[in-house]
């Protein structure tokens, strides 16, 4: 099963007998605030997920600026979203689904088989004509079960040897790569052996996703084959489950996503950084 859906089949499925539970992730870094982004029109019944709160967890630096959220506290979110086992669920954002990407990994991660991506996100939903709603949705708790462990993950020194021995995508924009710039993390640059891999490159000018046979030449081009060990990371965590989201579009077997990413590889001293490209 691929992991998007488009606008014209999610409104046929909301249509149908078996609508799926649709998850609103709105958020970027700077902001404006998702949930106020969410009160200004959603996909009517969506839900809002809090990417800060609820998708992420809370420790040191050397954790990173988003962590994996607890288990336990992640089963008690999904169940305030309405969810229940065997539910079909269809996470979107506004930005080309790179933040719904994290709630898509995390429910596979916890065992939930039936996840997809809104392709394009809210902007194919209203370019279809589809109907917003300002009513905030409130679905009777679910019951899910949650189990994390289905996704294969890397801490800070797997994602070191993924460099050597296999390939590490790097998803941050070139010049974070190259350490030109650094908005956010306390030391420029990335992780010796990474390849560079931005997120914009599998993105078209209508922010969907490319076509697979064009993603597949795009990770072939890195030096990912099916059989290639791959690992993925970004600056906090977040975008790497879009480049993981890309991969398995292409085709491609889910690579490990090193949750901690640059920005808690970045504050631990021991750890080497690399510049350039």
């Amino acid at each position: 099963m691929t992991p998007l859906i488009d606008a014209a089949d999610l409104a046929a499925a909301l249509s149908s007998s078996t609508p799926p539970r649709v998850l609103d992730v709105r958020w970027k870094l700077g902001g404006p605030p998702g949930a106020q982004e969410y009160a200004k029109g959603h996909i009517p019944g969506a839900v809002y997920v809090d990417l800060d709160t609820e998708l992420a967890g809370h420790g040191e630096p050397t954790d990173g600026r988003h962590p994996l959220p607890d288990e336990a506290d992640f089963a008690a979110s999904a169940r305030r979203w309405g969810l229940n086992d065997a539910d079909a669920v269809v996470v979107y954002d506004a930005v080309s689904g790179t933040s719904a990407a994290r709630l898509w990994w995390l429910l596979l991660h916890a065992g939930v088989a039936d996840v997809r991506v809104l392709d394009g996100g809210l902007d194919a939903w209203v370019a279809v004509g589809g109907r917003l709603e300002t009513q905030g949705a409130r679905p009777e708790p679910g019951g899910i079960r949650v189990r994390f462990g289905t996704l294969p993950t890397l801490d800070a020194d797997a994602a070191a040897r993924m460099a050597e021995d296999g390939v590490l995508l790097d998803a941050r924009a070139a010049e974070r790569f190259r350490g030109e710039v650094e908005p956010v993390d306390p030391r420029a640059g990335h992780i010796p052996g990474a390849v560079s891999a931005p997120t914009s490159a599998t993105l078209a000018a209508d922010g969907r996703m490319l076509a697979p046979a064009e993603l597949a030449a795009h990770f072939a081009g890195l030096g990912v084959a099916p059989e290639t060990p791959a690992g993925v990371y970004c600056g906090s965590g977040v975008t790497a489950a879009h480049a993981a989201l890309a991969m398995v579009t292409a085709g491609l077997p889910m690579p490990a996503l090193y949750p901690g990413s640059f920005s808690a590889w970045s504050n631990d001293p021991s750890r080497p950084v690399a510049t350039g490209a």
